[in-house]
């Protein structure tokens, strides 16, 4: 079992190539201007529902 033996290796081959794919993929960019989006009042509201109904009785309850 070489893969046993060589386990040391291959956790710091893959620490090197995360580390290089995060060093990789950081790109420095000038900061784009934030988007700000506006919504009105009503839309923003959480909706409600009423219900208007009579309960069952225990008779009807049973019956389902």
């Amino acid at each position: 079992m070489n893969i046993a033996k060589n386990m040391e290796a291959i956790f710091v081959a893959a620490i090197v190539v995360a580390s290089a794919t995060t060093f990789a993929t950081a790109a420095v960019s000038e900061p784009a201007a934030p988007v700000v989006a506006v919504a009105k009042a009503e839309a923003t509201a959480m909706p409600t529902v009423t219900v208007s109904a009579k309960r069952l009785t225990a008779a009807e309850k049973a019956a389902l």
